[in-house]
C-alpha cells in the first residue's frame, strides 16, 4: 500500500513566541527531524507551512501552503498527497516521534483499522470541574483507565480521511473527524519521549541535552557457488575467496554499520531504504549504500562519533585485512572505527563455512 505523509507546520506559535516548527534542534530544523522522521515510511512527504514560509523545504517533497485552522491545513496537505492509499499526519512540533512509531500506526491499519493514533496512560487522576464566578468547582472524577493522551503521528485510510474532511470540520486532531463519520479508529503505544513543543522552554531543555543515541546493527550473507563474484567486507575487496550472495555486493560489515547508524536516528532499517525488490539497487556497492545512509542520518540531525563492529567467519582469514577495513570505514563515516573478527569455533552454518555474519554498535549524537 503507498503511504503519503502530511507534516503540519502551518501554526503561528503564539504560546512559544514565534514560528516554532522552524526554530534550530540541533543542526536541523524542529520541522525537518520531523519530516526526516516521517520519510522512514512514507513514499511521499507533504509539509504544510504558513503563507510567510521562505525556507527550502525542510526535506520534504512537497510545501503547501496551509490554512487558517489545523484542520484546514491538512485538507491542503491532502491535496498534496497523489494516490496514496494511507495517509499519515504529523505534528511537526513533535519532532521526536520514532520511525518506530510511524511504522505501528501505519501496520496498525494496513491489518485492517481505518485509522490509528499513538496514546499513551494517563497516570494522575482526572476531575471534571466547573467555572463559576469566583472558583473552579469539582463536579466528577473520571475514570483514567478509559482515558489516553493522544499524539501523532495518526494513520489512515485515504478515503476515510478524506471523507471526514469533505464536511470542512475543525477538531484538534484528525482521529476526531475520522471518528465523527463512523471510522473505527485503534490506539498503538505512544511514546513518552514524543512531547510536543509548545512552549521555548521546551526547546532549550531539548537542545541543553547531551543528545547521544545508540544504534545495534546485524547482517549474515551466505557464500555463493560462482567464483567470479568478489567479496567485499569493511569497503575491502578480500582476493582469493568467493563473495557472498546478496542483492547488493553483500558486505555484511557495512551493512551492520548501516543497520545501526539508521537505528540510532530512529530511521528504520536498511531493508526500508532499500528493499532487495528494487532493481535499481541490484548490484549497487555497499560505499554507495553507506554514503546514502550517512547522508539521511544527517539530515535528521545526528553525527556518528564511534562504531565497533565485530566480523565472524570461519573462512577467509581476515587479519591481514583489518587495518584497510579500519581506514575505509573511518574515512566513509567520518568517525573512529574499530573492527575485531573471530570464529565461531566450527560450530553452526557459519562455523561450517557457509557464510559470514557482522555485528556493529554505534553511537551518535545530535548535532
Amino acid at each position: 500500500m503507498t503511504i503519503a505523509a502530511i507534516v503540519v507546520a502551518g501554526g503561528r506559535g503564539v504560546r512559544f513566541g514565534g514560528l516554532k516548527q522552524f526554530a534550530r534542534l540541533g543542526s536541523s530544523t524542529v520541522a525537518a527531524r520531523s519530516v526526516a522522521a516521517a520519510r522512514s515510511v512514507a513514499d511521499t512527504v507533504v509539509l504544510v507551512v504558513p503563507p510567510d514560509y521562505d525556507g527550502s523545504g525542510e526535506g520534504a517533497d512537497l510545501v503547501v501552503e496551509g490554512g487558517d485552522s489545523r484542520a484546514a491545513s491538512v485538507r491542503a496537505g491532502l491535496a498534496g498527497c497523489g494516490d496514496a492509499e494511507i495517509v499519515i499526519v504529523h505534528d511537526a512540533a513533535r519532532p521526536w516521534a520514532s520511525a518506530g512509531l510511524f511504522h505501528a500506526v501505519v501496520e496498525a491499519v494496513r491489518a485492517g483499522a481505518d485509522g490509528a493514533i499513538p496514546g499513551l496512560p494517563i497516570t494522575d487522576t482526572v476531575k471534571r470541574v466547573t467555572a463559576t464566578r469566583d472558583d473552579r468547582v469539582v463536579v466528577g472524577t473520571e475514570d483514567r483507565d478509559a482515558l489516553v493522551v493522544v499524539q501523532t503521528p495518526q494513520a489512515f485510510r485515504r478515503e476515510l480521511l478524506e471523507r471526514a474532511h469533505a464536511g470542512r470540520g475543525d477538531a484538534t486532531d484528525d482521529a476526531s473527524l475520522v471518528e465523527a463519520v463512523g471510522g473505527r479508529v485503534v490506539v498503538v503505544a505512544g511514546e513518552a519521549r514524543n512531547v510536543k513543543i509548545t512552549v521555548a522552554d521546551d526547546l532549550h531543555d531539548a537542545n541543553g541535552s547531551s543528545g547521544l543515541r545508540i544504534g545495534h546493527g546485524f547482517d549474515v550473507h551466505r557464500f555463493g557457488d560462482d567464483p567470479s563474484r568478489a567479496l567485499w567486507l569493511g569497503l575491502v575487496h578480500i582476493p582469493g575467496a568467493t563473495g557472498l550472495l546478496g542483492h547488493s555486493d553483500a558486505d555484511v560489515i557495512v551493512h551492520a554499520v548501516a543497520d545501526a547508524l539508521l537505528g540510532a536516528a530512529s530511521l528504520g532499517d536498511l531493508g526500508r531504504h532499500f528493499p532487495d525488490t528494487d532493481p535499481s539497487t541490484l548490484g549497487i556497492p555497499s560505499a554507495q549504500l553507506l554514503g546514502a545512509v550517512k547522508e539521511k542520518v544527517d539530515a535528521a540531525g545526528y553525527r556518528p562519533l564511534s562504531i565497533d563492529v565485530t566480523v565472524v567467519a570461519e573462512y577467509p582469514r581476515l587479519a591481514a585485512h583489518i587495518d584497510a577495513m579500519v581506514a575505509a570505514l573511518s574515512d566513509a563515516v567520518g568517525a573512529p572505527v574499530s573492527v575485531k573478527a573471530t570464529t565461531p569455533e566450527r560450530l553452526g552454518a557459519i562455523g561450517r563455512g557457509e557464510g559470514i555474519s557482522a555485528t556493529a554498535v554505534v553511537l551518535v549524537e545530535a548535532k
